[in-house]
């Protein structure tokens, strides 16, 4: 009897259930995640307080890329976890360690209050929410593109990214309603901490969603499980550990494998740096433009909804018409209009011009990372495919996501043009357009 079916979930009565699962996770995570970069003014004079305002924002922004260390980490445990206890027990993991760590700077008390503990118990907080991110995306995204029909496995995919624009929209929704119904005093005192407190409500769905998903499903990553109706050879039922063991040295002695890794490494961060960038355009507008908090937040807002529409619209086109044109041509459109958007952005400034350069450029980027974060997982083979993705996922946190906002702060202070993220955002992009000319096009192939 076969162990692999190519798509178990489609014609399955909870595929809807199960597919919601991974994407409330996600969007769970990457809005606790991305809330501390939304009020990192709020956070830095509460935890990093100085004389100079820059040093208590550059401070504050160090911390939240110290949560990207732990990305590679959570990716390799908790991946061990999915290997051999389960996926499910792993992303039920995942939710517990960014809830501990929300919680846990919602309630520390501030500098003021508690001294020097107080950023020590931060940072803390940081690395757990890290940790229990770098174990997420791996295996969500290879869970999406499986469970998906062959000819929207583009589709299906681009949740993943799609997501986080939730996220987002949460996020500043709800940055909005607090900064226009709290004075400023308040609003550095408490108010920047109720938001993180929301989160609570979505852990009892997460949860059980995750709870009900079949955990057969999962171990199809490692050809063990192929489906609910199908079971394991005899031999591997007598030597369950053989696979096992036999799993993590087959992927780090393959030259091929890491190949992929390096092109899928650039082609992620191509789409990583834009979208950090696009959630520092709060921070941007407060610090360097000089906008109230209010008109600022609506930069978060208006990019989780071009996240939100552009990744499901790339995820889609590229169903019909082929990945590496997805990841390719939104990205050669990003590289030429940064500058004049910034440009335009720093002349004009006002709500407006911050809207159109927010939604322009992040509109482009999910254009594009809706179909990369579909072909990537594609490249690798079902056994090695969430640990593919989590490598280059997990290199390209710790290198660019860990750096791209406090770099940005440093480069802005450095050279005294408020246009510099836009050169940035232009040699990162650069480099992940040679990196995706060199992917194999996956759009129409089974999967491997």
């Amino acid at each position: 009897m076969s162990t692999t079916v190519s798509n178990p979930l489609p014609n399955s009565p909870n595929s809807k259930k199960i597919v919601t699962a991974a994407i409330i996770g996600s969007a769970l995570e990457f809005y606790d995640f991305v809330l501390y970069a939304f009020f990192a003014v709020y956070i830095g004079k509460a935890f990093f307080p100085s004389d100079d305002p820059f040093i208590s924002l550059l401070l504050s922004l160090a911390v939240f890329g110290i949560g990207f260390i732990t990305r590679p980490l959570g990716s390799i445990i908790l991946g061990i976890v999915a290997d051999r206890k389960g996926r499910k027990i792993a992303l039920l993991l995942t939710i517990l360690f960014i809830t501990v760590g929300t919680i846990g700077l919602a309630l520390t008390p501030s500098y003021a209050s508690i001294g020097i503990a107080a950023p020590i118990i931060v940072l803390t907080c940081r690395l757990l929410q890290g940790f229990g991110l770098g174990g997420e995306v791996g295996p969500s995204s290879a869970f999406l593109i499986e469970s998906a029909p062959s000819h929207k496995r583009g589709l299906f995919g681009s949740w993943q990214l799609a997501c986080q624009g939730f996220a987002a929209i949460m996020a500043g929704a709800f940055g909005i309603i607090m900064i226009l119904s709290l004075n400023t005093e308040d609003m550095f005192a408490w108010g920047w901490r109720v938001p993180f407190f929301l989160t609570l409500l979505l852990i009892p769905i997460a949860l059980y969603l995750r709870n009900n998903m079949a955990e057969t499903l999962h171990e199809n990553d490692v050809n063990t499980l192929s489906s609910p109706t199908n079971s394991l050879h005899s031999s591997d039922k007598a030597h369950p550990s053989k696979t096992k063991k036999a799993y993590v040295p087959s992927v780090v002695k393959t030259g091929e494998f890491w190949r992929k890794v390096f092109i899928a490494f650039w082609a992620i961060a191509g789409i990583t740096v834009p979208l950090y960038i696009s959630i520092y355009m709060n921070t941007y507008a407060t610090t360097t433009l000089k906008l109230s908090p209010a008109i600022s937040m609506s930069a978060t807002l208006v990019s989780g909804i071009a996240i939100l529409m552009f990744a499901v619209l790339g995820g889609w086109l590229s169903d019909k018409f082929g990945r590496k044109n997805l990841m390719f041509w939104p990205r050669i459109v990003l590289v030429l209009i940064s500058l004049p958007l910034f440009n335009y952005l720093v002349n004009n400034i006002g709500l407006s011009s911050l809207m159109i350069t927010t939604f322009v450029l992040t509109g482009f980027t999910a254009l594009s990372g809706g179909a990369c974060l579909v072909a990537v997982p594609e490249l690798f083979d079902r056994k090695i495919r969430a640990t593919g993705l989590s490598v280059a996922y997990a290199g390209v946190a710790i290198l660019f996501g860990s750096t791209t906002q406090p770099a940005i702060a440093w480069l802005i202070e450095w050279t005294g043009s408020p246009v510099a993220p836009a050169w940035y955002m232009m040699f990162i992009v650069s480099l992940s357009i040679i990196a995706v000319w060199f992917m194999e096009e996956t759009g129409n192939k089974p999967l491997k």
